[in-house]
């Protein structure tokens, strides 16, 4: 097996739960697969925050506005592996509600990016941005923030 195809197969569930634990109001899981050592990044559809201490209070934020998700599906678009360092670009497909609204679909092109610390992986970085309008309602964040 590949080491791309072995650390897809470590990483996609942890991602999945991690995603669709945030759209259902719930950070944890996200937090743990983040690293908590600077440099952090994130460039988000919503906010983009710069070091840990910026991102950890981020994702709480985008919890707590996030609820009803009923899809979280990433389509690997690329993805390789290093030594210490990986990478994951994705078509992210959802549904879920944001401050409150009806369950709607939207749809994001990322990339992200991770680092080997203590052998396990950690996400250092991550750029999100809408592939088409399907992510207009994600500018409720900004107005609600």
């Amino acid at each position: 097996m590949s080491d791309t195809k072995q650390f897809l197969e470590e990483m996609m569930p942890r991602i999945h739960e991690a995603e669709t634990a945030l759209h259902n109001g719930d950070a944890g899981s996200r937090f743990e697969m983040w690293s908590h050592t600077d440099p952090v990044t994130v460039f988000g559809a919503a906010f983009s925050p710069i070091g840990w201490a910026e991102v950890g209070p981020m994702f709480e934020k985008l919890a707590s506005r996030f609820s009803n998700c009923s899809s979280c599906e990433w389509e690997v678009v690329a993805a390789d592996v290093g030594e210490d360092f990986a990478y994951l670009l994705a078509i992210e497909r959802t549904t879920a509600s944001v401050g409150g609204s009806e369950p709607t679909p939207y749809m994001l092109r990322s990339t992200t990016i991770f680092r080997r610390e203590n052998d396990e992986w950690k996400i250092v970085h991550r750029h999100a941005d809408p592939v088409d309008d399907s992510a207009e309602l994600l500018s409720r964040l900004h107005r609600n923030q």
